[in-house]
């Protein structure tokens, strides 16, 4: 059951854990279609005869159908039931990996990847919107991190299975097996997650949209871009670059991809419980760490032991801002958080196609399979700068949050964790994080 404002009572709680552990399973069966292509890569060029840089077009083509998806598909639903809309994204989610599994030929693989991406933004920007509303507000970025567990557990677990099934039995396999995943997501959605009344208003398209006047907005998409780019440039080509340049034969990347998925859990994990407490701060250490990172693995790609550590490093770093970025978006949009959350998760397939794209360009350019590291610590380096920026605009909205009388920054702040706000009315310029 729940209180007045939409979010669990006491007598609530164990419904609240199921129904967040079941958003997690759907974000399980999203984080295995969409990270077991790395693993496959090779496997997929030389079934549909294409040479490896074309295959990554396929992670390519994903990442462009979630950024084409998100913003269309979360308006289009916003006057249905979330848990109506979860259950369908899901359902679309298992069909396109269906087809993917069918397609014969390139061009209509890379039509049923498209199609597969369309829902992903969408179902992890309803699911964040769900997942805050389960919790008191001071719990928002660890409820919406439980959600992600899913897509971190599933390269922990997910993604090495797919990946050792995909190299023995075949990579179509692997994504019937992963369609099936999701239909049972959909039957967990349905039994978990409690069915709240549409709560939309008249107006309330406009609302969502005018959130992106917000230059905060626009900074915070943008440090996901470019910051998930660089890790998405790298990790699109390691299994090639695992096997090529550090050694590894094809079972060795398997055990690679669950440091992978590790890296992922741990500093998803970290970064929702600093983000809680130290959002900016959190946000622009784990970019700076992502960056000596990224610079490590071009020198240290060559020796199987430092390779491994920084497979497990990388992600680790990457997410440990995701929850900053995930509760800083849904805080500034205030009362209109579902296009800002499904947006955030475009930005980050953006970053996911841009990554690819542009690491693909370094190895068909000659550069060698170790290239795209360099390419991850400039787009890294360019998200941090404007991660700074988005720091700077929020210290001086803080410093004034009623210097314009705009009531959805009031909105914004109020939405803020409960150590935020208490800091806020301690000291109203106060630098947070």
């Amino acid at each position: 059951m729940t209180n007045g404002s939409g979010r669990l009572g006491s007598g609530g709680l164990g419904s609240g854990r199921r129904a967040l552990l079941t958003l997690a399973a759907g974000g399980f069966a999203i984080g295995t279609g969409e990270f077991v292509m790395l693993g496959l890569l090779p496997q997929v060029a030389a079934d549909l005869s294409v040479s490896v840089p074309q295959a990554g077009q396929l992670i390519a083509v994903y990442a462009l159908g979630v950024v084409v998806g998100a913003p269309l598909l979360t308006a289009a639903s916003m006057r249905h039931r979330r848990k109506t809309v979860l259950m369908v994204l899901m359902g679309w989610y298992a069909a396109g990996n269906l087809l993917s599994a069918a397609a014969p030929t390139f061009g209509l693989v890379m039509v049923a990847r498209f199609a597969t991406g369309l829902p992903h933004g969408a179902f992890f920007g309803a699911g964040a919107v769900v997942a805050a509303s389960l919790v008191h507000e001071s719990r928002r970025n660890s409820a919406m991190a439980v959600m992600f567990a899913g897509l971190t557990v599933a390269n922990i677990v997910g993604v090495p299975l797919t990946t050792l099934l995909g190299q023995h039995a075949g990579w179509r396999l692997v994504y019937a097996i992963v369609g099936l995943i999701a239909a049972a997501a959909v039957a967990a959605i349905a039994l978990a997650v409690p069915s709240a009344p549409v709560s939309v208003q008249r107006g309330a398209l406009r609302a969502e949209l005018r959130t992106f006047t917000k230059p905060e907005v626009w900074l915070v998409l943008g440090t996901a871009m470019l910051g998930g780019g660089g890790l998405f440039a790298t990790f699109s080509y390691i299994a090639p670059m695992m096997t090529g340049i550090a050694g590894y034969t094809d079972s060795g990347v398997t055990w690679l991809l669950v440091l992978f998925g590790l890296g992922m859990t741990a500093g998803n994990l970290a970064g929702a419980r600093l983000s809680d407490r130290f959002p900016a701060r959190t946000l622009l250490l784990s970019l700076t760490a992502e960056i000596m990172v990224a610079l490590a693995f071009i020198a240290g790609d060559h020796n199987r032991v430092a390779a491994a550590l920084l497979v497990f490093l990388f992600p680790l770093t990457a997410l440990a801002g995701l929850p900053a970025l995930q509760g800083r978006v849904i805080a500034i949009a205030g009362g209109a958080p579902n296009l800002a959350a499904a947006s955030l998760q475009a930005a980050f397939n953006i970053a996911n196609s841009l990554g690819a794209y542009l690491g693909g360009l370094a190895i068909a350019a000659g550069l060698g399979y170790n290239s795209p590291n360099a390419v991850a610590a400039v787009l890294i380096a360019a998200g941090l700068l404007l991660a700074i920026g988005a720091v700077r605009v929020e210290r001086r909205r803080s410093a004034q949050p009623h210097a314009r009388g705009d009531i959805s920054d009031d909105t914004a702040i109020e939405a803020l964790s409960a150590v935020e706000r208490a800091r806020l009315e301690r000291r109203p310029s106060l630098e947070r994080g």
